[in-house]
């Protein structure tokens, strides 16, 4: 199975499940006010200025329920919609579509949501060349959705999950005895592909993380000038990545600093579901 044939079985799988988990054993309110050969045309609508994020899915959505639902896109995933524009039009049989307004809105409101609160952090941190990237505090289940919505705002990723790279935090390291030997006892056991990343809460330990080797040396909840104090030391010797405190009125100073990689959880847990509407017409 290619990846984008695992992809959009992996999809497919999840709106099901989300499907099976709204119907239950049916649209008890549709599917007795509604024959089969009922028609309607509805459009999605934004109330609120967005990032479009998750039209396939929501396009997705209506497929499953029915093949003669027809949906007519006007903004593609990443394209701005101002508020009262239409992003869509849906049209074909009405249980199908009434069934799947909910679902279908849920996947778009989140995405949309993430999309567009990501970008503005991002656009928040001009004219400066760092990235802002997500972290792990996401909706289980929810994750790849969350992450490609990351994407589509304008962001750069993290690790997907824990295998994707070493990540060594302070209870590692006093487990280990210390930094330099969390990480040597780590390169002893891992694949050359990954990447080791470690958190650092000082200057002495940044010291200490470039003499290991790190390849990512993140600067957790460090004030600023101790932040610019450490990427100048590490000098591009490491990826540097600045966490901690980061909020839309606090990322561009940090930004100043000259960090690669400011990473975040408030673009995803502080999204807003965003103000979308299945109008009929």
């Amino acid at each position: 199975m290619s990846q984008q044939l695992l992809h959009d079985f992996m999809i497919e799988e999840h709106i099901k499940n989300a499907l099976k988990e709204d119907i239950g054993f049916g649209d008890i309110t549709t599917d007795f006010l509604y024959n089969d050969t009922d028609t309607l045309s509805a459009k999605l609508n934004t109330r609120v200025d967005a990032v479009v994020c998750g039209i396939n899915v929501f396009k997705k959505v209506f497929e499953i329920l029915s093949t003669d639902v027809k949906v007519k896109i006007y903004k593609n995933d990443g394209e701005l919609a101002s508020a009262g524009s239409t992003i869509a039009e849906v049209t074909g049989p009405a249980r199908a579509i009434l069934t799947g307004e909910r679902t279908a809105l849920n996947y778009m409101q989140r995405m949309s949501g993430i999309a567009t609160e990501t970008r503005k952090y991002q656009e928040a941190i001009k004219p400066y060349t760092a990235s802002v990237t997500d972290t792990r505090k996401n909706t289980p289940g929810f994750r790849m959705f969350e992450k490609y919505s990351v994407m589509i705002g304008g962001a750069r990723l993290h690790r997907f999950n824990l295998s994707d790279c070493v990540m060594i935090k302070d209870n590692h390291i006093q487990h280990a005895g210390s930094l330099t030997n969390a990480v040597n006892q780590i390169k002893e056991n891992i694949s050359h592909a990954h990447k080791i990343e470690v958190e650092c809460d000082t200057f002495e330990q940044v010291i200490e993380a470039v003499a290991a080797g790190c390849d990512i040396i993140m600067l957790d909840n460090m004030a600023i000038p101790e932040m610019k104090k450490s990427v100048d030391f590490i000098n591009k010797r490491a990826i540097v990545e600045a966490s901690g405190n980061v909020k839309i009125n606090t990322i561009n100073e940090i930004a100043s600093t000259g960090v690669d990689v400011i990473s975040t959880s408030a673009i995803v847990a502080q999204a807003p579901v965003l103000d979308l509407g299945l109008d009929i017409s």
